[in-house]
């Protein structure tokens, strides 16, 4: 450590007096100061008298030398104050840092298109960042909403307290042009605003969050209508897989073409289409499509009708919804080739493709036939539909060995004259576990419809059930009614313990009335022969 004042001497040059170096005149570097010395107070004085002799010298006038120490002091910045001194330090870092990050993110963002912002990353305050920072670059929208009036500048040394001037963010001119733009930035472009705010207008808080309130209100309900418009075209349409097996119908000669929608329901679409040829067959001119929903389907209960039935319930699975809708419309298949066989009036089965069943088309010209319950029939025409419909639903049981499962004027086509059943997918055999209550329900429906368009003599619902069963059950209110049927099915599956599922479980019933059906039958044919022999005598008469 060297003495405050000591002199050091420089070292003779090591060149010769004399001679000249190549590299010119060397320059003596000055000694390095002790730390000590650069805090010494006294020292700094001393540099502080060189620096003013030095300028004595340059200015020989007295008065440049003044003004040449005023500009001086109005330049440099007071030091005396630490705290002070700290933060104008702080300050050059935090620049220095900031100009540093600004280099990086242009260097990392390049000319894409899309930039990422480390602007949080930065520590200086905007208005310190740009030594250049002029209150003419900030945006007018910034201006809309000033913090502080130009004339209300706090003076050195007063209170924030003691300035009447300063507006806040709670200020109500401040938030009504605030809220007066946030209307018309942050609503959706469908909310009905009127016209456009203008800056003069000034919204309060309270008015601004009804207006809130109401847009997402707006919004909720244009989701749910335009919700609902989607479900509805994919009802009326089907799935890129369903439209690739239509193409292959076509493309393979079976249809010549593809119509349009006859009609819709719960389980499938019904399209007509024009047929072609199959396996050297003629396919009928006019086919129908009935097309089985894989998704959006509203018919969530096929599990009751399809588990319990023997032909398809080791082949049911719950896990696979589309594997589910393919053995349903081959359960349909299977029940309309069983109902054909037996004469009873249903389409004819042509092809089943996966999910789409190819039948023939019940009506003409590309109208379908009507249903029954929007058909205006004569008196006569409802008694015949009724007795046909009474006929039906006798051979559908007892021939048959099946239940429609639901039976009802809307499943019911009125053609030619004729009654005709659709819709049997959900037949079921009669020892299923709610086989006769399906029943019982049919005939519910049957009956209820042929008494409220005025057929006479219409037979209550205990009494059809009766009559298509050929079971003897005591009528009564419906409940009780429905409680036999529960106790014979209970008595059906105690019947059934022990012998092979191809067996019908309703043996025993059928035991006991197959002598008094052979009688009932003898006796009509002994009668229609001798109503032919007296039309013939009275013919030769």
């Amino acid at each position: 450590m060297e003495a405050k004042g000591e002199v050091r001497v420089a070292h003779p040059s090591p060149n010769p007096v004399g001679q000249r170096s190549p590299w010119g005149t060397p320059v003596t570097a000055p000694e390095p100061c002790s730390l000590a010395a650069v805090m010494d107070e006294e020292f700094a004085k001393t540099l502080q008298i060189e620096e003013e002799a030095a300028l004595k010298d340059q200015f020989g006038n007295q008065e440049d030398y003044s003004s040449a120490l005023e500009l001086g002091s109005s330049t440099e910045t007071d030091t005396s104050n630490d705290m002070l001194l700290a933060q104008m330090l702080q300050l050059q870092f935090d620049r220095e840092h900031d100009n540093m990050l600004a280099k990086e993110e242009a260097k990392y963002n390049g000319e894409s298109k899309v930039s990422i912002s480390w602007s949080k990353y930065k520590t200086a305050s905007s208005s310190l960042k740009d030594p250049d920072y002029e209150e003419d670059d900030v945006s007018s929208e910034d201006d809309d909403f000033p913090v502080m009036n130009s004339s209300s500048s706090m003076k050195k040394g007063m209170s924030p307290s003691k300035s009447k001037s300063i507006l806040t963010k709670h200020d109500a001119g401040v938030c009504g042009k605030r809220n007066a733009s946030r209307v018309m930035e942050e609503f959706p472009p469908e909310f009905a605003s009127g016209k456009d705010l203008d800056k003069d207008i000034k919204l309060s808080n309270s008015v601004y969050n009804s207006l809130k309130l109401h847009s997402l209100e707006e919004e909720k309900k244009s989701h749910r209508v335009h919700e609902k418009k989607e479900h509805s075209t994919v009802e009326m349409a089907v799935d890129p897989r369903t439209r690739i097996l239509l193409f292959k119908l076509v493309n393979g000669g079976i249809l010549e073409s593809i119509n349009g929608t006859i009609s819709t329901g719960k389980e499938a679409v019904v399209i007509h289409a024009s047929g072609g040829r199959l396996d050297q067959q003629i396919v009928p001119v006019e086919c129908a499509l009935k097309v089985f929903k894989t998704t959006l389907n509203e018919f969530k209960n096929r599990q009751k009708y399809i588990k319990d039935d023997y032909r398809f319930k080791d082949r049911f699975s719950k896990q696979n919804p589309r594997r589910t809708i393919r053995m349903w419309a081959e359960k349909e298949m299977h029940n309309l080739n069983r109902m054909r066989e037996a004469g009873i009036r249903t389409p004819d089965v042509i092809l089943l493709k996966k999910h789409i069943l190819v039948m023939t088309f019940i009506g003409e010209n590309q109208k379908a036939a009507p249903k029954l319950k929007d058909v205006p029939l004569s008196t006569a025409d409802k008694q015949i539909a009724y007795e046909q419909c009474l006929e039906m639903m006798e051979r559908l049981y007892q021939v048959c060995n099946l239940v429609h499962a639901d039976l009802s004027e809307y499943n019911m086509l009125w053609h030619q004259g004729q009654v005709w059943f659709i819709d049997v997918s959900q037949s079921v055999e009669p020892n299923h576990p709610h086989g006769l209550e399906f029943l019982l329900r049919d005939c519910t429906n049957v009956s209820t419809f042929f008494s409220n368009i005025g057929v006479h003599g219409v037979l209550k619902p205990h009494e059809l059930f009766n009559r298509v069963t050929k079971l003897d059950l005591k009528p009564g209110d419906h409940q009780e009614f429905l409680a036999q049927i529960e106790s014979l099915q209970k008595f059906a599956d105690d019947e059934k313990q022990g012998k092979d599922v191809d067996n019908f479980a309703f043996d025993y019933f059928f035991e006991q009335t197959r002598a008094e059906q052979e009688v009932n039958e003898r006796s009509a044919r002994k009668k229609q022969s001798a109503d032919q022999t007296e039309r013939e005598h009275l013919e030769g008469d």
